[in-house]
């Protein structure tokens, strides 16, 4: 098995493809080969630095050509990339500080690479590792691309450290060496069907997997064109993502839940010329896909030429390097409408009739990439379930991570038997894999499995609520039984009315009326630095009375 320094300088030296840098509406496109050239330069200043294989790096700041020179140069020290998310929101600053040095500590860092415009925010202290800004590291002022000594290719050493993104617990740092690595950008190759014909564009975080590894690293490692924007130019105007997809006649793309639904709300309105006929994959990889999301995307883009067969719902997690579960190319959203009682009280997901009462629909996430393998068990005896049972999704193969960094028990817990427990309640029709939600999420009310997303994505669609800004979770009652909190940011108006909007809402749709609905200010529901909503401190933040209320 190759590391990622064996893969990165084939591509540089074969490959002729090439990376184009998106600033806004501007752009500029080199070679891998001459990304290649300044890596080496900036990785030879590294190890200048005393950096080499076996230490830990840390990496911090928006997506810019010098952080992605940066990521190269590290790898190609032999050394281990730390991931540093950034704040989704500007008034989480303190918290991002310090969340930013705790990571920094317990990922044994030896060095932090931070773009200049961050250093005002995240400044050395005692006891810190060595600061480096990404334009001294990346500067002309270096050491050249000769100064660079090659270190011997191991693939068994740690290539990232991926932090996880907290949903439901603290973070933990996720080992993934290049062997690891490597058989999952081969097995996504492969399942994806992707050629190095193929022009790739992403404005997803590289402190994420699904942009990191997904779709930064396939392309520097084997050899396609990559078109690389930023969060904050598409969050600023969803447009671009499909004028990058239009003007660079891209193939393939890929974006969680809320993207889709941005991107369909500015194609509905969109009087350009755009032109996304040349796409033929694009993968949405949240958890769980929404169906309804999915398919008004594509149906705002149908007059641009967006063909809906390109539609890529898939599994993955950072546990897994990202790939898990591939549907196969061209054959588009696939779902499964089963029934809604028989899913939350029996855990078994009987077919339904589409307009039937209580239908509920899921999408197909596809079927294990080569190397790895998939079972559906039950979370307490550990038996494996036959197709349609609802139990815990567990995988096994060689993009499995080696465990959680100096947590032995989070990787006991983690890795049973060969198998790696992930935490999602699923079942499979036919093979192929469908999620229901997170084991740690459900709420339990009157021996029903109820799932938060269920409610959330009912309660966004009222007036007045922020639409993907809603938390739903349990808290204890009365002999031990669950009472339902809905906690949602209002965009404005009279909040009693909301709040009898929402109750009135839930118990129609779940037969249950929520124990109390909380109005919160905008931009204060718990979210991680993905962008996925976080259940579990929303519920601690409650329950210690410290969400900021809005008032009658």
């Amino acid at each position: 098995m190759q590391s990622l320094i064996d893969r990165i300088e084939n591509v540089a030296e074969y490959s002729g493809r090439t990376i184009t840098f998106i600033s806004g509406d501007d752009h500029e496109t080199v070679s891998w080969a001459d990304l290649h050239v300044q890596a080496r330069a900036a990785a030879a200043g590294l190890q200048a630095r005393g950096v080499g294989p076996g230490d830990h790096v840390a990496l911090l700041g928006p997506t810019t050509r010098e952080l992605i020179t940066a990521i190269q140069a590290v790898w190609i020290t032999g050394a281990t990339l730390v991931t540093m998310p950034l704040p989704m929101r500007m008034g989480a600053l303190e918290q991002f500080i310090e969340q930013t040095r705790n990571r920094i500590h317990r990922s044994d860092s030896t060095m932090v690479l931070i773009d200049p415009e961050l250093v005002a925010f995240v400044e050395r202290i005692e006891g810190d590792p060595p600061f480096l800004s990404l334009d001294e590291l990346c500067g002309p002022s270096g050491p050249s691309s000769d100064d660079y000594k090659r270190p011997k290719s191991d693939p068994d050493a740690i290539a990232v450290l991926q932090f996880t993104s907290g949903s439901t617990s603290e973070p933990k740092g996720v080992m993934l060496p290049h062997s690891n690595i490597c058989a999952n950008l081969d097995g996504a190759w492969e399942a994806a069907q992707i050629t190095e014909h193929d022009r790739i564009v992403s404005w997803l975080p590289l402190y994420h997997d699904m942009g990191l590894i997904g779709l930064l690293t396939i392309p520097m490692t084997r050899g396609t064109d990559l078109v690389q924007g930023a969060p904050q130019d598409f969050l600023a105007r969803p447009l671009r993502w499909m004028r990058w997809l239009s003007d660079f006649k891209a193939t393939a793309s890929a974006g969680p839940n809320f993207a889709y639904a941005l991107a369909a709300r500015t194609l509905r309105r969109c009087e350009e010329p755009l032109d996304l006929s040349n796409v033929r994959v694009l993968l949405n990889g949240a958890e769980p896909v929404d169906p309804v999301t999915f398919r008004k995307f594509f149906e705002a883009g149908e007059r641009f030429g967006l063909d809906p067969s390109v539609a890529f719902p898939a599994f993955g997690m950072a546990e897994v390097c990202i790939a898990g579960t591939f549907p196969d190319p061209g054959k588009g959203l696939r779902t499964d409408w089963v029934d809604k009682r028989s899913l939350e009280l029996d855990q078994r997901a009987e077919p339904a009739e589409p307009d039937a009462d209580g239908a509920v629909e899921l999408a197909l996430l596809g079927r294990p990439i080569p190397g790895m393998e998939m079972r559906i068990v039950d979370p307490t005896s550990g038996e494996e379930l036959p197709d349609r049972s609802v139990g815990e999704l567990q995988l096994s193969g060689d993009s499995v991570t080696t465990g959680y960094y100096k947590r032995p028990d989070a990787t006991e817990e983690l890795l049973a038997g060969g198998w790696l427990r992930t935490g999602d309640l699923s079942y499979t029709v036919d093979g192929e894999l469908i999620v229901c939600g997170r084991s740690k999420d459900v709420i339990i009310v009157g021996g029903r499995n109820v799932y938060p997303q269920d409610i959330e994505k009912v309660v966004g669609e009222l007036e007045g609520v922020r639409t993907g800004n809603v938390i739903a979770f349990g808290i204890e009652g009365r002999h031990g039984a669950q009472n339902i909190v809905v906690v949602a940011e209002s965009r404005g108006g009279d909040l009693n009315e909301i709040r009898r909007s929402v109750t009135n809402c839930v118990t129609q749709a779940e037969g249950i009326p929520p124990k109390e609905v909380v109005l919160v200010e905008p931009g204060t529901v718990p979210k991680t630095s993905s962008g996925k909503l976080q259940r579990s401190a929303a519920k601690a933040s409650y329950e210690a009375g410290e969400l900021i209320v809005l008032e009658d």
